[in-house]
Order: structure tokens, then C-alpha cells, then sequence
């Protein structure tokens, strides 16, 4: 097909296919008996001829192709009338032409005009009917022929919208995973920056302590390094030269031991490791969020994390002892309001205004229209300690939140919420 778009191609292609339809009306006027006769008939095949090359012309006018089509087929046959054969070029070309200029419908209209028309007017003229028997059944297999080219025309223009529609979703796809990736890392580090920044700046603006406005400082240069730390992994994995998914769960948990001197149990299926990209960013977001929410909310504990082959998934489990039972009624992860945002998790016990005891305390802030599923079902209800601001992100983590939404995407769950006096995040991807 590449040969046939060649402009030299198409130039001679085109100058053959003038020359063949210009015979029939040069061949009816030349057998004329007379000048006269011959001037009669010129008009007829001058209007055949140049209905025909205009719809060769015309490529987006499928109405008036339609009719000029018509126009140069009923000139054809009545040039076949009246000298036998001068006319059919106009036939066929239109019967060859008429899917990919006029449309279906009226292609198919005039393939059953002319597959009607020629036998029967050489019938009525008296012509020799085993030669126009002959010429019908051609014009029916050029009409066959004409009607697969249309056929794989079409399937060959719809297959190319279909893969440019999906080279678009394609990059669609790549720039959310982008912005989830520059949101995971940049939006929430820089944003806990300018919170304790500020913080610094109105304590020292109010002539307070400076050994809290030193504090401030000193937490943002920490989530500095730590974004920076996460900007360069993220990069690393967009290349594809990130760390195994293996290796990168033991950095994790040396990182945890050294920084917290508490225990953190490594349990890995070699089988889980293999993942597709996604799958292995979205397990090592997850393992690293839990510890981080581990070592701010319940320091000292020890947490186990274990990465195993289910079937066709692949399970990672991060579980702390944090020393409290399950609320009654059932565990989960529970919420309380906290400004703007929604706290999740709990890590300790108080005492709720209208007497009773109560859970008061989270793993993260998220916004207040997120849900959260937890392992045992719904989450319920509790209020945060006033004491403790969560509205302030604080670390380095991406949230529990956003990883369950990276999860879905992928076809994957998460949960998290209390199990056996301890609290768990269970992640699951496909395999």
C-alpha cells in the first residue's frame, strides 16, 4: 500500500484510468456514420466522463458524488444503447467507486441499478444476451470485490483511531501517574515545610522560645532530605533503575530498626517479588507509609512485616503490637474530626467527656469526605484528643489514604484497622 501512495504511482494510475474512461465516449463518437450523428452524441459522453472525474476529484461530498455517480452511470447506458459496449467503462468505474466516494447505501442502490439495467437494455436492443449475461456477472464481482475494499478500509480506519485513542489513554495514564507521584512526594513534605516554617517565624515573631522555632527549623530541614530522598526514588523508579522490590523492604526495615532500635521482623515469598512496575511501586509506598506511621505514632513498638503469594495475589502485611485491645463492636480504623481533616487510627485510651472510655488518637489526617475500610468493616467514630494537633502533617509518609487509592487503581484493597491487639495494613495487588 506505501508503494501505491507514492506520487508517481498515483500520477500514472490516475493518467490510465482518464485514458480508459476517455475511450468510451471518443470510440462512440469516432463508429458515428456522420458529423451530425456524431455531434449528437458528443454531449453524452462528455457529461459521462466528466461526472466520473469529477467524483474522482471529490473525496468529502458523498451526497453530490452519489448523484454525479448516477448522472455518469445513466450516460453510460445510453451509450451502451446505442453503440454496444462504449458505455460499460462508466459502469464499472461507478460500481468500483461508489463504496469510497458516495457511501454504502448508495453504492449498494447503484450496483442494483446497473446489475438490472445492462442485461435488460441489451435484451430490449437486441444485443447478444450470452455476452450481456457475461458483462453482468463481472460487474457483479467487481461489485464484490469493491465492497471488501471497503470493508477492510474501514476496519483498517477504525483500527487506527482505536490505537491513537489508546496511545492517548496511554499518556493520560502515564501523566496522572505522574502527578500521583510529584503529589505523593512534593505536595506533602512542602506542605508540612510551610506549616512548621511558619510556625518558627510566629514564635519568633512573638519573642517565644527559641528552642521550640529551633525545633520547627530543624523538623522541616528533616522533611527537606526526606522529600528529597523520596524525589530521587521516584525518579529512579519512573526509569525503571529502582531498587528490587526485596532489597528495597530490607532497606526499609533496616532504616526502621536503626532509627526507632525496635524490632521489625522481615517474612518475604520470593514468588511475591515479582511484580509488574505498578504493582511493586504500590507495595513499597504501602511498607513504607505503615513503618512511618509506626515510628510517629506508636514509637517503640515492634512491628512485623510480611510480603507472601496468595493465588493470584500478593498480600504485605505490616503489623505493630501497640499494646490495646480492639474498641468493641468491632475493630477497624477509626476516625474522629480534627479541623479540615479526618484522623485515622488509634494508639491510645482516654477518657470521653460524657464519661466512659474512649479511642483518641491516629495514624494520619486525611480529608474529611474520605472513608476508610477496616478489617473487621466499617469504621467507627471517635473524637481526637484536643492536645494533639493531626490536622499537622508532621512526617514523611503519603497517607494510608492515598496508597489505598493507588491500590484500587491496579485492581488491588487495602485495609487497616486492629487485629489481635495490634494494628494492621493489608495490602492486596494482582500477582
Amino acid at each position: 500500500m506505501a508503494f501505491l501512495r507514492r506520487p508517481a504511482v498515483r500520477v500514472t494510475l490516475t493518467t490510465l484510468l482518464v485514458a480508459y474512461l476517455a475511450w468510451g465516449p471518443f470510440e462512440l463518437v469516432r463508429t458515428r456514420a456522420s458529423l451530425l450523428d456524431a455531434a449528437l452524441v458528443l454531449p453524452i459522453g462528455v457529461t459521462a466522463l466528466g461526472c466520473a472525474l469529477w467524483v474522482l476529484a471529490a473525496r468529502e461530498m458523498p451526497a453530490r458524488n452519489a448523484w454525479l455517480l448516477l448522472v455518469s452511470v445513466s450516460g453510460g447506458l445510453v451509450m451502451h444503447v446505442i453503440e454496444p459496449f462504449t458505455g460499460v467503462v462508466f459502469v464499472y468505474f461507478a460500481i468500483l467507486i461508489a463504496p469510497r466516494r458516495a457511501g454504502i447505501r448508495p453504492a449498494l442502490a447503484l450496483t442494483a441499478l446497473t446489475l438490472l439495467a445492462v442485461p435488460l437494455l441489451s435484451y430490449l436492443t437486441g444485443q447478444h444476451m450470452a455476452t450481456a449475461m457475461g458483462l453482468t456477472t463481472g460487474m457483479a464481482y467487481s461489485a464484490v470485490i469493491a465492497f471488501m475494499f471497503w470493508h477492510v478500509s474501514g476496519i483498517r480506519r477504525q483500527a487506527a483511531e482505536v490505537a491513537e485513542a489508546r496511545a492517548g489513554e496511554a499518556v493520560l495514564s502515564e501523566r496522572a501517574r505522574l502527578a500521583r507521584e510529584v503529589h505523593d512526594i512534593l505536595a506533602h513534605s512542602q506542605s508540612a515545610q510551610i506549616v512548621h516554617l511558619e510556625s518558627a517565624r510566629v514564635l519568633l515573631k512573638s519573642g517565644a522560645d527559641p528552642a521550640a522555632a529551633l525545633d520547627r527549623v530543624e523538623r522541616a530541614v528533616r522533611l527537606a532530605r526526606a522529600g528529597l530522598e523520596e524525589t530521587r526514588r521516584a525518579l529512579d523508579a519512573l526509569r525503571g533503575n529502582d531498587l528490587p522490590l526485596v532489597a528495597r523492604l530490607e532497606r526499609l526495615a533496616a532504616e526502621f530498626r536503626a532509627a526507632t532500635g525496635a524490632s521489625c521482623a522481615l517474612s518475604i515469598d520470593v514468588e511475591a517479588g515479582v511484580l509488574a512496575a505498578e504493582a511493586k511501586l504500590a507495595v513499597a509506598r504501602t511498607a513504607q507509609e505503615a513503618l512511618t506511621n509506626v515510628r510517629k505514632h506508636a514509637p517503640g513498638s515492634s512491628v512485623s512485616v510480611a510480603l507472601r503469594r496468595v493465588g493470584t495475589w500478593c498480600e504485605l502485611e505490616v503489623r505493630n503490637d501497640c499494646g490495646i485491645e480492639a474498641p468493641a463492636g468491632g475493630g477497624g480504623v477509626t476516625a474522629g474530626s480534627s479541623g479540615d481533616g479526618v484522623a485515622i487510627g488509634v494508639v491510645s485510651r482516654g477518657s470521653a467527656a460524657g464519661g466512659g472510655d474512649q479511642f483518641s488518637a491516629t495514624l494520619e489526617s486525611v480529608p474529611r469526605s474520605t472513608a476508610v475500610e477496616g478489617v473487621h468493616g466499617p469504621a467507627p467514630l471517635s473524637t481526637v484528643s484536643a492536645k494533639d494537633d493531626w490536622s499537622v502533617p508532621t512526617g514523611d509518609g503519603y497517607g494510608l489514604i492515598g496508597m489505598r487509592e493507588r491500590a484500587e487503581l491496579i485492581g488491588g484493597s487495602l485495609s487497616a484497622g486492629f487485629d489481635g491487639g495490634g494494628f494492621a495494613v493489608l495490602l492486596r495487588v494482582p500477582a
